[in-house]
């Protein structure tokens, strides 16, 4: 098979879109935080505890969609944790971010670990399954690739939607890009800067611990140790490359998954003469030559990254 084929293959973008869709749901998350000012850090332990807690709910018999409210519900947690120390204390969201992702995480393995200390395997659920939409399912390449996902997926596209809309077309995404690019101003017209950011934090979070539900419920039907694999960390270069956009920023996501669905494709032609290594790193690094491209014309929210007290100015 050669790559135009492997372009072509129904195959191929029906793994683009299943690869990307835990990217949509934490690019999401992290566009929205960072649209009211705040960036968040955490998205990689949040991804963890997202995956943990929702496949957990899941093999406690809360069934697939509670475990998602229950994952949301987690992310939204960690995500309050974060809002306390960055917007009303004031204090560094670098290092309030790096600190959720390490206590997520710690947190998420030390549960695993006292729920199950003698299972050397991880318990199996049974997982979403894709969707078999009548007539449209047989649709010649557009069925494979898009009507025969999971409902997770349809879930992603549908908060794509969601999420441009209420930014762009709202009186609440107004509120919310004026406290991201002035909150003296906002704060003006009596706008309440800390209770958007807060909301914006915690349902950003939740975003993105729907996406690290996606692995445990969706891509796979268990938990273990190391599967976010960098996931978040992608998903805040995805941000920037979508220059704070929720279109753009399901574009990203799906460039991201097609670079790796075709890095696995690619591998099984030529592994035999290339190291595996060079097929693992190749979609970090095309999508960190796609970031460094347009990162440049990006134009970020102004008040991103800069603490914000009431009556000061």
């Amino acid at each position: 098979m050669d790559i135009l084929q492997i372009l072509l293959s129904e195959s191929f973008w029906n793994a683009t879109l299943r690869i990307a869709t835990p990217l949509i749901f934490g690019v999401l998350g992290a566009l929205l935080c960072e649209k009211a000012g705040v960036l968040n850090l955490g998205i990689e332990g949040i991804f963890v505890a997202g995956a943990m807690a929702g496949w957990m709910a899941v093999w406690l018999g809360a069934g697939l969609w509670g475990g998602l409210l229950v994952a949301a519900g987690v992310g939204g947690f960690f995500g309050l944790i974060h809002a306390v120390l960055t917007v009303p204390l004031g204090l560094s969201q670098h290092v309030s971010g790096l600190g959720i992702t390490m206590f997520a995480t710690s947190v998420s393995y030390f549960i695993y670990r006292t729920a199950l200390p003698n299972v050397s395997s991880p318990p199996r659920i049974e997982p979403f399954r894709p969707l078999d939409i009548p007539v449209l399912s047989d649709l010649p390449f557009i069925g494979p690739v898009l009507f025969q996902q999971t409902a997770m997926t349809w879930l992603a596209l549908f908060m794509v939607a969601l999420v441009w809309w209420v930014l762009n077309r709202t009186p609440l995404g107004l509120a919310i890009r004026a406290v991201g690019d002035n909150p003296d101003a906002a704060d003006a017209q009596g706008l309440s800067v800390y209770g958007l950011r807060f909301g914006a934090i915690i349902v950003g979070s939740a975003l993105m611990a729907l996406g690290g539900a996606f692995l445990t419920m969706s891509a796979f039907d268990s938990f273990f140790f190391g599967m976010v694999n960098g996931r978040g960390w992608i998903c805040i270069a995805l941000v920037i490359f979508a220059s704070w956009r929720p279109g753009k920023a399901l574009i990203g996501a799906l460039l991201f998954g097609a670079f790796d669905a075709f890095q696995v494709r690619l591998q099984t032609q030529v592994g035999a003469f290339v190291p595996t290594q060079i097929f693992l790193m190749a979609p970090y690094v095309l999508s960190i030559f796609a970031l460094v491209i347009v990162a440049r014309r990006a134009e970020y929210p102004r008040a991103l990254l800069k603490p914000w007290f009431k009556g000061q100015r």
